[in-house]
Formats: structure tokens, C-alpha cells, sequence
């Protein structure tokens, strides 16, 4: 799977998430390391969600990961917390906001 491929399918997930409830500004860079290497971010903003596969330099969090735990945890096979644990997943900045990444993917299940 490529970059382009990759993006596809994460961004067709995690567009289907319900962010009505989301009051907040959340900016998360995601930066996928080995096969489909690449950055793209996920922003909700005003009770909306954009995907787009550009870098976010104002982030509150940056996620570094592989293409294949992303897609686990877009599609709710790996629970974001257990991928930190198992050390599946870096995070880097705001925990807080951070920790939001679940209740996103959980939205559209």
C-alpha cells in the first residue's frame, strides 16, 4: 500500500465520525513511518472534521505510528491507549487532547 492508498482509507474512517459533540478546537498531525510513509492531519474545528494530507504546524498532538496500526485503530480493531502502551504508537504533545483521539474513532462505529 502506498501513501495515496493509505490516506484514502483512513480519511474515508474517519470522515464518517459523529464531531457534533465535540466542542473544542483539536488538531492532530499524523506521521506514518515505513510503507506508506507520510504526514497528514485531522482537524475539528466548529463542530466540523477535515482530513487533509498536509502537515499542521499549530498541532496539539502528533501521532507517529506505521500505516498498518493507523488503519487498526481507524477502524476500531486497536484501542489508541493499548497502542501506547504496546508501544505501537508515539504521541507528542497535549495528552489532554490527545486522549480525544479514542472518543473520534469511536464516533462513527
Amino acid at each position: 500500500m502506498n501513501y495515496a492508498e493509505m490516506f484514502s482509507k483512513v480519511k474515508g474512517m474517519l470522515v464518517q465520525a459523529d464531531v457534533s459533540d465535540i466542542h473544542e478546537h483539536l488538531a492532530y498531525q499524523f506521521n506514518i513511518t515505513g510503507e506508506a510513509e507520510g504526514i497528514f492531519y485531522v482537524e475539528v474545528k466548529e463542530g466540523k472534521l477535515s482530513v487533509e494530507p498536509y502537515e499542521y504546524f499549530d498541532r496539539d498532538a502528533m501521532f507517529t505510528c506505521t500505516a498498518d496500526t493507523l488503519m487498526k485503530i481507524a477502524s476500531g480493531k486497536l484501542n489508541p491507549i493499548m497502542a501506547v502502551t504496546l508501544q505501537k504508537l508515539k504521541v507528542e504533545g497535549n495528552i489532554d487532547k490527545a486522549l480525544k483521539l479514542k472518543d473520534l474513532v469511536e464516533s462513527h462505529k
